[in-house]
């Protein structure tokens, strides 16, 4: 145990020395996480029922749906190892491009910081699929419950971009497209200004005026419901 704490102190001394000399004004995505987290987390429903966590990652997500009585699919292209096993998270390898799912359909779909990657070769070892985010999402709108199903989306926003092979971000073109299907119940948007390297929420076109880069863009967060004119089913 002491050599553990030893190493950790070591650890936290050496990154403490990488940030000296570092330009707090510099806008980066520290911070996004909990931004996004917190909102997903926040719109989990107690007992969400059937949930898909797609871009599970280290599944932390899909920990909080279970814990609120979720039955939870947990999908990565990854292959990972959990440091915890729960009895109602099953976690899959795949790619949400061609997932064989069969007859499952959701009640919650979590799309949190995953969709952007879809199709853009080179990271998560994503095929090159120019549309691919838009075939992903009008898939997900085929597997979610009808007319209950929600999903909780969080997504970089900002004038439209394709950063290859970091991410797609989200402007006033491709935006509206993504959404095509889907009613926003909630929105809210996150960035930082010029000069302070700090999350603040700001209305919907000051996030779509930001300019981004590879290392930076604004957040934002929905809250979706089927489009009642456009349910699966009745396209």
């Amino acid at each position: 145990m002491l050599i553990r704490h030893i190493i950790k102190r070591l650890g936290n001394f050496i990154i403490g020395l990488s940030e000296l000399g570092k330009d707090r004004s510099t806008l980066d995505l520290t911070g996004d996480r909990a931004i996004e987290w917190s909102w997903v987390a926040a719109h989990i429903p107690d007992k969400p029922g059937k949930v898909l966590d797609f871009g599970c990652g280290d599944a932390s997500l899909s920990l909080v749906a279970a814990v609120k009585g979720g039955d939870v699919i947990g999908l990565d292209q990854q292959q990972l190892h959990l440091p915890y096993k729960v009895k109602n998270i099953d976690i899959q390898k795949g790619d949400m491009l061609d997932f064989d799912f069969g007859e499952a359909r959701f009640d919650v779909i979590i799309n949190c910081s995953s969709i952007e990657h879809v199709g853009l070769a080179g990271r998560y070892g994503s095929k090159e699929v120019s549309d691919g985010d838009l075939y992903v999402m009008d898939r997900m709108r085929h597997l979610l419950k009808t007319p209950e199903g929600i999903m909780i989306l969080a997504i970089p926003v900002g004038k439209d971009s394709i950063i290859s092979p970091f991410h797609r971000v989200y402007g006033s073109k491709r935006l509206g497209m993504l959404l095509n299907g889907f009613s926003i119940v909630k929105k809210e948007f996150w960035a930082k200004r010029a000069g302070l390297n700090v999350w603040t929420q700001v209305n919907e076109d000051e996030a779509l005026a930001v300019k981004p880069s590879e290392s930076f863009y604004a957040i934002g967060l929905f809250l979706l419901k089927l489009d009642n004119c456009s349910s699966p089913g009745t396209s």
